[in-house]
């Protein structure tokens, strides 16, 4: 008998009765219901969020600032609602947690009173954090809690660039308002500037005119101290005169009163020149006048106050000349005496006057000193001003012009400085397509394994009546191979066209679908034919590592050691990395290297069942032509 032979006695007996066709169509039928429907109702949960019910319970009472109030849960509730991210249900607090304890919704969100007020207390003297209030109930559903964790996250997020945002744009509305007021402060420092260096230039011809006035006070001071020696010799020789003119006295004493009057009034006047030049001076500002124009006035007077003083000095010579005429006149004794008096009184006045000259004087070379000392003064302020002008300049050019648009795109870019751009090198589509590798594979094990239920894995008859392991072999391999091939056709048929998933490489991937279940069919096989029903125990024992190990949800690397050790040597896991490269997009190489891992398994699984074969045609009895429980 040979192979094809008995392939086509198994299939007879698969069909011999209406009931095994229905069962082989059924159990045909296990992989893609399996696959295909598990498949289908997790295709895409993600797009389904917005049916999810959540309850909003939003209790910020806002915050008041300078006369504005701002509510700011009220601002986070509308943009939740505005995005349809879930089914929210705004509720009070007590329908919220009675919704949730009846399963009405999935979790609760809660906005709390001091939100607002919270979110605002940085600028205060006691910042907190603001908080958003997440309640779960795992009775309703687990992974609903994680969907809420998630879901309050983003919320957070998008709450912290909010006000990030609008705390960067007042940030940057106060820079700007700094920068225009340093810049009012620079034009400002610039009118100042200007207004010094005009001082300093007046404070230098101030001090060239107290220069002069020093050194004018000075000569006037020398010329007193000279008309007060003068008028003591005077007086001295007067009153030797007197004792000569005591003949001459009489005649001559009116005319010596006289002279002394006229002396006295001016030498009066010529005491009073530098206290009329001062009031004069002193008029003078208070009109307005300056420093300069002053000077120039008072110049003009100088040298009518010098004729002053020359025509003292002629009065007092005529006066010493009518003393020494009634000193020379016996006459006029009495006379020469009076007038020896007098010239005596001219001596103290012109020594008076000598010594409010030097005084002047000493004033006039202070005030030069003072002026001095003003330039210097503002020459300083001057430069200070100079140099607070260049820093405000600079400050100004320190902050950046912006404008309204700018500040919000600088506030934007300061709340939210990093943005997150992925690429995928192999994408899927959705959730549902991510999974399909591993169900798929799946899928397959669980088809060759039902289909091990009614397939005989190895023909007894055949073993007794041949010596052939390798056609029995082949023969009892075939057979579910070939039906796992359709198996196989069949779902991706289902995951391709009903589903509507995309394969970069079809043919590669229904390659490799049909690989596996060959392999798998050898594997179950071998486990079989050496241990019987304890094999096909063994196979659903297999099917449940592989399920655990073969990395289709979870990367393999969060496996615990021995798990993940066991994923590396078992085939499913390589299905699993296959499809993906061939359904994404990935790498053929990586691929190529799963195949060649299935083929070692599929080449030994088919040794190793030859090799059991082998034993049984050696070691038959009677009992071996007896029925099995199973096939």
């Amino acid at each position: 008998m040979k192979v094809p032979a008995m392939i086509a006695a198994e299939l007879r007996r698969l069909t011999a009765s209406p009931m095994a066709v229905i069962a082989l169509i059924a159990l045909m039928c296990v992989p893609v219901l399996y696959g295909g429907l598990y498949l289908w109702a997790n295709q895409d949960p993600y797009g389904k969020f917005t049916e999810v019910p959540v309850a909003l319970v939003v209790q910020d009472e806002g915050v008041t600032t300078d006369g504005t109030t701002t509510n700011y849960g009220e601002k986070v509730a509308g943009n939740l609602l505005d995005g349809h991210a879930f089914d929210w249900r705004r509720m009070s607090g007590s329908e919220a947690v009675g919704a949730l304890k009846a399963g009405d919704v999935d979790f609760t969100v809660t906005i709390p009173k001091t939100f607002s007020a919270a979110l605002t207390s940085a600028a205060g003297d006691n910042p907190h954090q603001a908080r958003i209030e997440l309640e779960t109930n795992d009775a309703n559903n687990y992974l609903a809690s994680s969907i809420g964790s998630g879901a309050v996250e983003k919320i957070r997020r998008s709450v912290a660039e909010m006000v990030g945002t609008e705390a960067a744009d007042r940030l940057l509305t106060g820079l700007s308002d700094v920068r225009d007021k340093l810049s009012e402060a620079t034009d400002g420092a610039a009118k100042l500037l200007d207004g010094a260096n005009t001082a300093v230039a007046g404070s230098a011809r101030l001090a060239d005119g107290t220069a002069q006035l020093a050194d004018g006070a000075a000569q006037l001071a020398s010329g007193t101290a000279q008309l007060a020696d003068g008028s003591q010799q005077l007086a001295n020789g007067a009153a030797q005169l007197s004792d000569g003119a005591q003949r001459v006295s009489a005649g001559n004493q009116q005319l010596a009163q006289y002279a002394d009057q006229a002396g006295s009034l001016v030498q009066q006047a010529t005491d009073a020149l530098p206290q009329v030049r001062s009031d004069i001076a002193t008029a003078l500002a208070n009109r307005g006048l300056s420093p300069a124009e002053i000077d120039a006035v008072l110049a003009k007077l100088d040298p009518l106050a010098d004729k002053v003083r020359s025509g003292n000095d002629a009065v007092q010579g005529a006066v010493g000349q009518v003393d020494q005429l009634a000193a020379g006149s016996a006459q006029v004794a009495s006379g020469s005496a009076t007038l020896a008096d007098k010239s005596q009184q001219l001596a103290y006045g012109a020594s008076t006057a000598a010594s409010g000259a030097a005084a002047l004087s000493a004033g006039a070379a202070s005030a030069r000193d003072g002026a001095k000392s003003l330039h210097d003064g503002l020459g300083t302020l001057a430069a200070g001003i100079s140099q607070l002008h260049d820093g405000l300049a600079a400050g100004v050019q320190a902050i950046p012009a912006s404008t309204a648009d700018l500040r919000e795109k600088q506030a934007q870019t300061i709340a939210n400085p990093v943005d997150v751009r992925s690429d995928k090198v192999a994408a899927a589509k959705d959730y549902g397509q991510g999974l399909a590798p591993f169900f798929a594979a799946l899928a397959g094990w669980i088809g060759i394994y039902a289909l091990f239920l009614i397939v005989k894995p190895i023909s007894r008859r055949a073993v007794t009546a041949l010596h052939s392991p390798i056609r029995i072999t082949l023969a009892g391999w075939l057979t579910p191979a070939a039906f796992g091939a359709l198996q196989m056709v069949g779902l991706l048929g289902v995951l391709a066209w009903a589903l509507g998933f995309t394969f970069q490489n079809g043919w590669g991937a229904l390659g490799i679908m049909v690989l596996a279940s060959a392999t798998y069919a050898a594997i179950i096989l071998a486990l079989n034919v050496w241990l019987g029903s304890v094999g096909q125990f063994m196979g659903l024992v297999l099917m449940v590592l592989q399920l655990v190990t073969a990395g289709g949800t979870f990367p393999w690397q969060t496996l615990p050691g021995p798990l993940a050790a066991l994923h590396h040597v078992l085939p499913m896991g390589y299905v699993v990395d296959a499809m993906r490269q061939l359904m994404y997009g990935g790498q053929v190489s990586r691929a190529i290297a799963d195949i060649g891992v299935l083929g070692i398994w599929l080449v030994g699984a088919l040794i190793l069942a030859m090799l059991g074969v082998t034993r049984m045609t050696h070691t038959r009895t009677l009992r071996d032509l007896q029925p099995s429980l199973i096939g």
